[in-house]
């Protein structure tokens, strides 16, 4: 199985008369993604790789039929106004690409969301892939690379680092170890799915049988993971790598969400509260497959 997109799946891109937007397009169809339909204000009734435009997510839908996920592809200041459309047409799932999004906008989409029963990936992510079925956003570049780089497995990446995403995903494969979904939640401090949420999900998937977190500094999305392992809502093996651990307080390390304030979020503390959790940490990113490969072997996957 995988979480969140798989080939069943239709999506729509708002913004896929863009530059970025109709390039990734290109990538997930390629790839598989089943992409029924995009969004352009002003620019209704054109296609984009045979994919119909229409000016609105409500016109995309009620032309096209129910919709399950929307891609955006827009500037950071109309990310919000394209959530809000698309969560209010009854999409349940969306992906924010865009970084800078201001985050009042972000909190103001979280609640719509609730609202209406919906979730979303990001802001400033990459996406997310399930090897061999689909991808939204843009890990892999390419399709072709995409194909290459990523096997199906059962071992499912969660991060939030978008470069160190794709990194992770391609040392476990090029060391045998195929993927059920590779998940960037996204850098801002603000995200829609946080690790906890996609860890959560991978614990439900049937196919999943270890996990693998990329950290950072900042936030408290790490310990949170370790409390749901001591409290015995993640049994599965979760082998967790954090990032930054030369920075000092104040510095923002890469990502808006990677930054330590005051004694909360160091790299220290997420160390220590995932290793007495019971999480297989490691402290050389090199070592993250040969951990991954010992602990699917001690759960007799491999």
């Amino acid at each position: 199985m995988s979480i969140l997109i798989d080939g069943t799946k239709k999506v729509l891109v708002q913004g896929i008369t863009g530059r970025e937007g109709g390039n990734r397009t290109r990538l997930m169809m390629e790839y598989g993604t089943r992409v029924t339909a995009g969004c352009t204000p002003g620019k209704g009734g054109r296609e984009v790789l045979g994919v119909p435009v229409f000016d609105t997510v409500e016109e995309a839908v009620e032309t096209r039929g129910e919709i399950d996920i929307s891609v955006i592809f827009v500037p950071a200041p109309l990310v919000k106004n394209a959530a809000l459309e698309a969560i209010e047409a009854g999409i349940r799932l969306l992906v924010l690409i865009p970084d800078r999004v201001p985050i009042y906008d972000v909190l103001e989409i979280s609640e719509k969301a609730k609202e209406h029963g919906a979730s979303f990936i990001g802001p400033n992510t990459l996406g997310l892939l399930s090897p061999g079925k689909a991808t939204l956003g843009m890990i892999g570049g390419r399709a072709e690379s995409a194909r290459q780089w990523f096997e199906p497995g059962p071992v499912g990446v969660t991060s939030r680092s978008g470069g160190m995403t794709a990194s992770v995903a391609y040392y476990l494969c090029r060391s045998g170890i195929g993927l059920s979904s590779i998940v960037h939640v996204g850098g801002d401090a603000v995200v829609g799915l946080p690790h906890p949420e996609i860890v959560r999900l991978f614990e439900q998937d049937p196919e999943t049988k270890a996990i693998v977190m990329f950290g950072e500094i900042g936030t408290s999305q790490e310990e949170t993971v370790a409390d749901m392992i001591e409290s015995g809502e993640v049994t599965k093996p979760l082998i967790a790598y954090i990032g930054g651990r030369q920075a000092k307080k104040g510095t923002r390390f890469s990502h808006a969400g990677a930054i330590i304030e005051g004694e909360s979020g160091t790299w220290e503390g997420k160390v220590e509260r995932l290793r007495n959790a019971g999480a297989r940490v490691v402290e050389d990113f090199s070592e993250i497959p040969r951990v991954t490969l010992k602990v699917l072997r001690e759960i007799k996957t491999l």
